[in-house]
């Protein structure tokens, strides 16, 4: 079986798309005979300040301490058979790592992303990273990649331009040991909520009118789950500091979860992640027809795609006033994820990338 080396941005079991795309398959690796280690190139100490204001010489100190670690660990990789790259082998500057690899040392590399690296995003929070990132090296990452592990068929379609062996692997849910309550819809008051970190929070902006035109009509209240709270002018708010200890729990308090999006190349690289939470857990999600979430969200079954703001205000009035719909369609949500897009069903797929 094969020994495999994760490079990883971030320490284990802190960053999302590292937990839901190939954290939560370390013990179905281990089950079918693969040894495997991880290395981040961010330690733990430095994890802990990376967000926060200040600290700039630590910060550059846990940066330059992540090179020399990845440095080093160029002459270990004689002991693996594939590299698993996840993003980028480092967050700065060229692909010199993934290139000598690839190319002088001759390992199979399976490059995983989950967002449209290629492009610039940059915001307030991110510009002087953005400054010294080298988002051109996507496509060359691609290129020199055995395989390359997409999040969805539009970042799919990107990669195949650079190499032919670009596979769909989803973000996916953990049914049986972390997603595994259901939303009891009877609960009192209803709630819709949104989670999500300050750095999205903009997408909120496009539907406040409607939460406004909804709140003269009926009682609800509105729940945000981020890192930062946001400043938001609407009635019965309620503002809760995520935390990966009580994230399932703090979900559970949603009748309805919504995942607005702009419609534009760096939204339809998403994965949907917000609408996989919010289905395992038996809540309708509503979401912009963007990108993957066409494909995770049957409009009217398990969910609603809106477009317009007359289409939101209509989808969340019949979810705030009928408690059977809610019911119906959270069931069939759970069932949607089950068959699609579980780590039980995702299985077989994420353990071809090693073949």
């Amino acid at each position: 079986m094969s020994r495999i080396l994760f490079l990883v941005p971030y320490p284990l079991q802190e960053a999302p798309s590292q937990r839901f795309r190939f954290e939560q398959y370390f013990d179905k690796l281990t089950q079918n005979g693969h040894t495997f280690s991880v290395q981040s190139f961010i330690d733990k100490t430095t994890w802990n300040i990376l967000y926060k204001p200040g600290y700039t010489l630590k910060k550059i100190s846990g940066i330059l301490k992540g090179f020399a670690r990845r440095f080093a660990q160029l002459f270990s990789l004689s002991a693996y058979d594939y590299v698993f790259i996840h993003r980028e082998a480092s967050p700065i500057g060229p692909p010199v790592f993934e290139w000598l690899i690839a190319n002088v040392f001759k390992k199979k590399i399976i490059f995983d992303f989950d967002d449209a690296v290629w492009l610039p995003n940059t915001s307030n929070a991110n510009k002087i990273a953005a400054s010294v990132k080298w988002h051109s090296k996507t496509g060359s990452i691609c290129k020199w990649a055995y395989k390359c592990s997409c999040g969805n068929e539009f970042l799919a379609n990107y990669a195949r331009q650079f190499n032919p062996n670009a596979i769909v692997n989803p973000t996916t849910i953990d049914l049986e040991n972390y997603h595994s309550g259901t939303k009891n819809q009877s609960e009192i008051p209803i709630k819709i909520g949104w989670t999500g970190t300050h750095t999205t929070l903009k997408y909120i902006n496009e539907i406040i009118p409607v939460f406004q035109i909804l709140q003269s009509k009926i009682n609800f209240s509105i729940v945000i789950i981020s890192n930062k709270k946001p400043e938001i002018d609407l009635q019965n708010i309620e503002f809760i500091q995520w935390q990966k200890e009580s994230e399932i729990k703090d979900l559970l308090r949603f009748h309805i979860g919504i995942m607005p999006l702009t419609d534009d190349d760096w939204s339809r690289g998403k994965c949907g992640f917000k609408a996989l939470q919010y289905m395992s857990l038996g809540i309708p999600a509503l979401a912009s027809p963007v990108g993957v979430n066409t494909q995770i969200i049957n409009n009217g079954i398990n969910g609603f795609l809106c477009s317009t703001p007359q289409e939101w205000e209509e989808a969340l009035l019949q979810l705030l006033q009928n408690e059977n719909l809610r019911c119906e369609m959270g069931k069939k949500a759970q069932q949607k994820i089950a068959s699609h897009y579980s780590v039980e069903a995702n299985t077989p797929n994420f353990l071809a990338l090693f073949s």
